[in-house]
């Protein structure tokens, strides 16, 4: 089994935070320890490209150009610091570690967690052309201006109204996945995190996500995250998953594990979820992409 969704370092909160001192080989190979005890033997690490020093060039400060309709002056600063706080990382060093550590035969893939900002996409995939990826994720955190999967501002759920944040979430998602930037979806409800829910579940625009990456050939990732967060739910839903899995499109499985401790948490529930949608496969992303059996159970004591 693999965990395809993977940070090496926790983001940082504040300025006293610490500042990550790079990716020693030894904390790499904590994670894979940490895998193989949960019977995960292999490991995808995605940092996300807005940590990386030579993203705010090719980023850009989006947070200014907010196109939806009065948002308010406040979600722009938070980004702002956010970002700010957060932007530590050098990639060149990021990738000579990863690859150092699939040298040496630890079980790990390179990837990116790329973080989609719309009218970048040009200038992003020329940021990543040279570097040796063997997968790309694609996620949406911000619609405008606004941190979408941030405690603070999730107040705006109930400005904006539960169906038209919903609307404007999954909409990015679909311009993303057609933008071709990454492989895989990444998070794809991510939009119930904090347990702001429509009425019914929509439907429609699920089946617009869908169709986006049938038509692309992406994949979408089975996330536990959503289990330590008030969603209580894996992305995406059991509707959601189902869909996916009626288009034929395959799935990745993830923690999206940001700590030691995180790495391969909630499995058995990941597991369970695919195969309630009905599917008996997941995606292996060491070489060409090709299809690896589902484990039938989960023994007693892995599940967290």
């Amino acid at each position: 089994m693999s965990d395809y969704h993977l940070h090496l370092y926790p983001h940082r909160q504040h300025a006293s935070d610490p500042i990550p001192d790079g990716f020693p080989l030894q904390r790499i190979d904590r994670y894979c320890e940490a895998g193989a005890a949960r019977g995960v033997s292999e490991l995808g690490f995605t940092e996300h490209l807005y940590r990386f020093k030579e993203s705010e060039p090719v980023l850009g400060r989006f947070w200014e150009s907010d196109p939806t309709a009065a948002a308010p002056a406040g979600l722009a600063d938070f980004t702002a610091r956010m970002v700010e706080l957060d932007r530590v990382f050098r990639i060149e060093q990021y990738v000579e570690a990863v690859l150092a550590a699939k040298e040496q035969g630890m079980p790990v893939l390179l990837g990116l967690e790329v973080d989609f900002i719309p009218g970048t996409e040009e200038a992003v995939a020329e940021l990543l052309s040279p570097y040796p990826w063997d997968f790309l994720l694609g996620a949406v955190h911000w619609v405008g201006s606004w941190a979408i999967d941030t405690s603070e501002c999730a107040g705006e759920f109930e400005r904006r109204g539960v169906e038209e944040s919903w609307e404007q979430y999954l909409e990015l998602v679909v311009e993303m996945i057609g933008s071709g930037i990454a492989d895989v979806v990444a998070h794809v409800d991510l939009c119930k995190k904090y347990g702001y829910r429509p009425a019914r579940e929509p439907l429609h625009l699920y089946r617009k996500v869908v169709e986006a990456a049938a038509a692309r050939g992406w994949a979408v990732e089975i996330s536990s995250q959503g289990l330590r967060n008030p969603a209580r739910e894996v992305y995406p839903s059991p509707a959601f998953l189902q869909m996916f899995r009626q288009a034929g499109i395959p799935v990745t499985l993830a923690s999206d594990g940001h700590r030691v401790g995180e790495v391969a948490w909630g499995r058995a529930e990941v597991v369970d979820a695919a195969r309630a949608a009905g599917y008996r496969t997941h995606l292996g992303l060491r070489g060409n992409p090709h299809p690896v059996p589902l484990p039938g159970a989960v023994r007693e004591g892995c599940r967290r």
